[in-house]
């Protein structure tokens, strides 16, 4: 096992690295496509705290409304 390893090691060292411009040019997507993840996580990170942020608060606010309401109802008219 050790000497299957230590030849392809060997092998992998002695080959030159060949650089052909498709793979400049797959690395230029992969840098395109990377920017644009990045950037929509940075939009949509904080939108999304934002707009659950303010549903929670609308819906508290609903429940102390109804809460109010039923208080309201529960007490005896004139009193």
């Amino acid at each position: 096992m050790e000497e299957l390893l230590q030849s392809a090691l060997d092998t992998a060292a002695g080959e030159s690295i060949v650089m052909d411009p498709t793979g400049s040019a797959n690395a230029m997507v992969f840098v395109l496509v990377t920017a644009l993840g990045l950037l929509m996580a940075l939009i949509y990170v904080p939108l999304r705290l934002y707009l659950t942020l303010t549903a929670r608060s609308r819906r508290l606010r609903l429940l102390q409304r109804i809460r109010r309401l039923r208080e309201e109802l529960a007490q005896p008219i004139g009193g």
